[in-house]
């Protein structure tokens, strides 16, 4: 079983990681049997209709929502810093069984709320109405913070006084709160719109599947295989630091705790290999954030994509493969110039684990995710592939006594499953507030407008503002908030008006969300790895971002080149541009770092980052032309005096 938090990793997930602030075991007192059934009922729950079918979407939204947003209330303080001594205070009870009511209102007058669509609502489900979005909003300042409950503050405002901006290009008749609270309520663009579907079906059991497969040991695993296999090359540490969050983001959708989770192994013997405290911190929370775009189970926000582009998740689990493992090499080739650059070589073999007896004594650990992969790739649903991912977890752990759960110990996976989707839970909840707003208002058309109208008309200025506005909110909002808000409000400019492909659209605002979780100023992931490596938190999120550069250049490249994301793919194309977009980001990576074959002068810098940038661009003249210049710079490199000659390979 993987270790327990030290202090140290517990004070730095409280510090930047919201959804880690929660009530002591001492502090809940007797409210802890509590959450511990409410925590097993809904897990529970959610296998069994995973296994016999799920209720109407309404219904099995509310149970979703309903028990969650208990939980919350007793969960998650109403401030921070509440000492053991206060408990859980009388209001924040009243308020977890209210909101549980509220949700559990469509339930209990199921058929009463289905005909009040046509006969008209009563005074009473209109308070219903306004206490379950106002339970929403604070059940989500707890869990995720302000800046998502602001925006979905602004938006019902937006809704309620329309008709008083000026701007012809904003303004609209406005509603009444009578007409916006059932709207946001009790139907099916609001709270309980696709999002938290999609959360109720499909999210909530990847995330418990990723419990289960994390109390066998599989993350300590992940980290000595990659040292295993990468430890011996230049810069070894760091690379494998690379490798083991890449596997670790297969089953984490959070780059925060990934970072601290890896990075309290990875960073101090990246320390200790001679890298500098803010690059160790950088290398560990780029690779962590990109655990959000890896296959096969990605971040949450991918299983909404599935509803928003109209396809299985099987398609976009393979349209996001090669978009990743270019992030990961890019990351990958920016440690290895870093090493080379401040001569930093590989681990010693007595210090590093045997690959062989790795994964002759450990490698069944391997299988519930060829379960998962294999599953969904023959076209089972990704609901039936969660369960059966979750059966082979839970055989897997019965092999070793370490890891083999007892009856409490399966009550307290149960439970850990419920906890770590209450953050997701409440943020799409919200983010379906926003939503709704933006259906019942029309601001996305006119947002559209907006973008088509600053942008010109011209595709790169119009990508650029979209881009820009994902980073914003992705700097206040999660991930799948930030992807719900961006895929209704921009997508739609970029496919309508430059017929650009849905699904390269939907994964470019899906990567820059993420990785505004390493680019400054509110880089959390980054953060949290300067914790750990008691660097400066600033200096780490500009070099996190040096690092992974090609995050910044991927998706400009799927989107002029879709053939990356599998859009009408062929051979020789699809080659073509995996190899001019990997020597584009190796290009670019280079000039950022300032190291190429040896120490690169400023003019040659600037060359590589121009041949880099060159190389995205999907025609044959422009790469070519960057592929010259590229190879210019290595063959002048090599013949300067002033090399040094490291034997140490690149890392394959």
């Amino acid at each position: 079983m993987d270790k327990k938090k030290t202090p140290d990793e517990a004070s730095l997930l409280e510090k930047y990681d919201r959804e880690s602030q929660i009530r002591s075991p001492l502090q809940l007192g007797k409210w802890a049997w509590l959450i511990t059934l409410m925590g097993v009922s809904l897990t529970c729950f959610h296998l069994y209709t995973a296994y016999f079918g799920t209720l109407p979407s309404q219904q099995q939204g509310a149970v979703h929502l309903g028990m969650a947003l208990g939980m919350i209330f007793i969960l998650f303080p109403a401030t921070r810093g509440t000492g053991p001594r206060h408990g859980v205070p009388w209001y924040d009870i009243v308020l977890a069984f209210a909101a549980t009511f509220a949700a559990y209102y469509k339930i209990i007058f199921y058929e009463e709320v289905l005909r009040a669509r046509i006969t008209g609502y009563s005074t009473f489900d209109l308070t219903i109405a306004v206490l379950g979005v106002l339970f929403v909003l604070e059940a989500t300042r707890r869990t995720v913070g302000m800046p998502i409950v602001i925006m979905a503050t602004l938006a019902i405002l937006y809704a309620l006084f329309g008709n008083l901006i000026p701007s012809p290009l904003l303004s609209h008749p406005g509603f009444a709160l009578e007409q916006i609270s059932p709207y946001l309520w009790f139907r099916e663009s609001g709270v309980f719109g696709t999002p938290l579907q999609i959360s109720a079906r499909f999210i909530f059991l990847f995330l418990f599947f990723g419990v289960v497969l994390m109390h066998t040991g599989v993350g300590r695993f992940f980290n000595d295989l990659a040292f295993a296999a990468t430890g011996r090359f230049t810069g070894g540490a760091g690379k494998a630091a690379v490798m083991a969050s890449s596997l670790q983001g297969m089953i984490s959708g959070s780059s925060i705790g990934n970072t601290v989770a890896s990075g309290s192994f990875t960073i101090p013997m990246m320390k200790n290999a001679r890298f500098k405290p803010e690059v160790a911190g950088a290398i560990e929370a780029s690779a962590s954030t990109g655990g959000q775009i890896m296959p096969p189970l990605m971040g949450a926000a991918a299983f909404i994509m599935v509803e928003y582009v109209g396809v299985s998740y099987r398609e976009i689990m393979f349209a996001a493969l090669i978009p990743a493992i270019l992030y990961f090499t890019g990351i990958f080739i920016g440690v290895h110039f870093e090493a080379k650059r401040h001569r930093i070589l590989g681990l010693p073999k007595d210090q590093l684990p045997s690959k062989r007896k790795l994964l002759l004594e450990k490698g069944y650990m391997l299988l519930p995710l060829l379960v998962i992969v294999t599953t969904i790739s023959i076209g089972f649903t990704a609901q039936r592939a969660a369960l059966l991912g979750i059966a082979c977890a839970f055989a897997v752990s019965l092999v070793r006594k370490e890891t083999r759960p007892t009856l409490k110990g399966v009550l307290n996976i149960f439970e850990q499953g419920a906890r770590v989707a209450l953050p997701v839970i409440a943020a799409v909840a919200c983010a379906g507030i926003i939503a709704g707003v933006v259906g019942m208002t029309g601001m996305g058309a006119k947002f559209a407008a907006g973008i088509i109208s600053l942008a010109d008309g011209v595709l790169i200025l119009a990508l650029l503002f979209t881009m820009v506005a994902c980073i914003v909110l992705g700097m206040g909002l999660p991930t799948t908030a930030n992807y719900v808000v961006t895929a209704t409000i921009a997508a739609p400019a970029l496919i309508n008006e430059f017929g650009l492909p849905p699904m390269a659209v939907h994964l470019f605002v899906f990567y820059f969300g993420i990785i505004a979780d390493i680019t400054p100023p509110v880089c959390l992931a980054a953060f949290a790895g300067a914790g750990i490596a008691q660097a400066n938190p600033m200096k780490t999120g500009f070099t996190a971002v040096k690092l992974a550069i090609g995050a910044f250049i991927i998706p400009y490249a799927f989107i002029y080149n879709p053939m990356l994301v599998l859009v009408d793919p062929t051979p020789i194309g699809l080659i073509s541009a995996l190899a001019f977009s990997l020597l584009g980001i190796m290009g670019v990576s280079s000039a950022l770092l300032g190291y190429f074959i040896r120490d690169s002068r400023v003019w040659e810098r600037l060359v590589l980052l121009a041949a880099g940038l060159a190389m995205v661009v999907p025609e044959l003249m422009t790469s070519g032309l960057g592929l010259i210049a590229m190879a210019a710079i290595g063959w002048w490199q090599s013949r300067r005096k002033d090399a040094f000659q490291d034997a140490q390979p690149l890392a394959s």
